[in-house]
């Protein structure tokens, strides 16, 4: 059973068309190059969707612009006549353009003006006058700018030098502070070692002080048994100073 014939018109469904146009694409493209293989022959496609999409198909045997050319060549027909006309139009009209502007210049420079009446000159004088005018308030608009900009410069360094000179400040406090902890630190470990040493000090003064008393005694009672020892074997021995002797009173009667 074939299919049935479909009838053409615009397919309204905006899916199926595009479908179909895909569909109906591929199978041309398919064709021109069956045709191209088969018959050895030039042929170019160009296609634009509903939607502006482009498509095209060229033989692998020969380029675009070759076939243009080409195709100009056979039907005698300049493809690019009215392109060029546009394009020599719009260049005289920027070429007049470009010379009233050379002009209006080089009057506006004190020159090309013998040629120019009392009323262009006037006009040429007031369209300087309101030049000078854009000038000045531009130039104006310059220097306020670039003196806001010099005076936020300023104050940004003065506020940053003064807060430098605070953190310094703060760093020199602190640093005096534990400067000054330090110094009593180091007084208060003196006084401690000072006392220490003094302490000991006293200690072994006593130490001597009372070994001393002892070998003093301890001496006396060594003369005075000595000298018992020696009555007894001298008898004639005088004791001065009221009973009381010493080693320089010792003598014999």
């Amino acid at each position: 059973m074939g299919r049935g014939k479909i009838e053409i018109k615009r397919i309204e469904n905006a899916t199926n068309r595009q479908v179909t146009y895909s569909k109906r694409r591929n199978g041309i493209f398919k064709k021109a190059q069956e045709l191209t293989v088969l018959c050895d022959a030039k042929v170019s496609l160009i296609m634009f969707s509903s939607t502006g999409k482009f498509h095209e198909f060229i033989s692998p045997n020969i380029s675009t612009k070759a076939f243009f050319d080409l195709y100009q060549k056979t039907t005698g027909t300049d493809l690019w006549i009215s392109h060029y006309e546009k394009m020599q139009e719009n260049y005289r009209r920027l070429k007049e353009i470009n010379k009233k502007l050379r002009r209006e210049i080089r009057q506006r420079m004190g020159g090309d003006l013998d040629d120019l009446n009392i009323k262009e000159l006037q006009a040429l004088e007031t369209k300087m006058d309101s030049s000078l005018v854009a000038i000045r308030d531009r130039k104006y608009h310059v220097i306020k700018t670039q003196t806001d900009t010099h005076r936020k410069k300023v104050s940004e360094s003065n506020t940053i030098k003064t807060v430098a000179c605070h953190s310094i400040s703060r760093v020199l406090i602190i640093f005096e502070d534990w400067n000054a902890l330090q110094v009593r630190n180091l007084e208060e470990r003196h006084a401690n070692l000072v006392f220490d040493l003094e302490t000991k000090l006293d200690q072994q003064d006593g130490i001597v002080e009372s070994e001393g008393y002892y070998n003093e005694a301890a001496n006396g009672a060594s003369n005075l048994h000595a000298l018992r020892l020696y009555q007894i074997h001298h008898p004639n021995l005088v004791l001065h100073h009221g009973g009381r002797f010493g080693s320089n009173d010792l003598r014999l009667a």
